[in-house]
């Protein structure tokens, strides 16, 4: 597997933690995106000692929850989990990949201010260890997950936050002048995801394996590359077409088909 190459927890979504090691280890896969889902169910402390002593390498973990915004009584609890994932992320090693939440009434710069306040000490102690936190981008259709729904935006809001981009290419991949977005975003962009998407499908998540679909993957990962990006390029699948498939046939064949394009 290329050394950039990353496989995402969230790829076999309803897997436990178990299920993905061992599958993980059986496919000669060592450089994977973890769940924090499926760590806090399998128990922080141990969860970190597997994975360890399994010699994975990680790339991010993801499944972080998400705020709400426009009610700051809600904010220590996504606090301390997310403090909780700094200290994982210490030992593991990775960046920590977030998702706004809804803005609701808010306005898109008054909830990047509000995200700016609830953020302030979970980035203070992330600085302190050396974890990286990013902000990915999410398509239209899901406003229960973020205000940020462009690659644009997303680079934007980055700066904004002194953070990291997650570049989230299934739900930007259709954007205006996106070569020109991912080259200026040099100073930010920290982590990639990838998968496809077949266009006529009418659902979300519906992702694809790579290959399958109609995202011109090679020429976004070059347009990535050559910004002199030496970060993960994570696969990311979830979906029906991924269930009916079945998660070890898909990965097998996302990994086969982006270890071709990168190499």
């Amino acid at each position: 597997m290329h050394s950039q190459l990353s496989v995402s927890a969230v790829s076999s979504w309803q897997w436990t933690l178990d299920e993905d090691l061992t599958f993980w280890a059986d496919a000669g896969i060592d450089h994977v995106g973890l769940s924090f889902r499926k760590l806090e169910e399998a128990g922080l402390d141990a969860s970190v000692a597997r994975v360890r002593d399994a010699g994975l390498r990680v790339s991010n973990i993801v499944e972080l929850g998400w705020w709400d915004l426009a009610d700051p009584s809600t904010w220590p609890a996504q606090q301390e989990r997310l403090l909780a994932a700094v200290d994982v992320a210490g030992a593991l090693g990775g960046c920590l990949v977030l998702t706004t939440g809804p803005a609701r009434s808010l306005d898109w710069d008054a909830a990047a201010d509000a995200l700016a306040g609830a953020l302030e000490p979970v980035q203070f102690v992330a600085h302190a260890v050396s974890v990286p936190l990013t902000i990915e981008n999410t398509g239209p259709l899901r406003l229960d997950l973020s205000f940020c729904t462009t690659a644009r935006d997303g680079v934007d809001l980055a700066r904004r936050l002194a953070a990291g981009l997650c570049l989230e290419i299934n739900s930007c991949f259709a954007e205006r002048d996106l070569a020109g977005t991912i080259d200026g975003a040099r100073d930010v962009l920290a982590h990639v995801q990838l998968s496809d998407f077949v266009i006529g499908s009418l659902s979300t998540p519906d992702r694809a394996v790579p290959g399958d679909g109609d995202i011109p993957l090679a020429s976004i990962i070059d347009t990535v590359l050559a910004t002199g990006y030496r970060g993960a390029f994570e696969i990311e699948m979830v979906g029906p077409r991924i269930e009916d498939e079945g998660y070890a046939s898909a990965i097998r064949r996302a990994v086969a088909h982006l270890d071709g394009l990168l190499e």
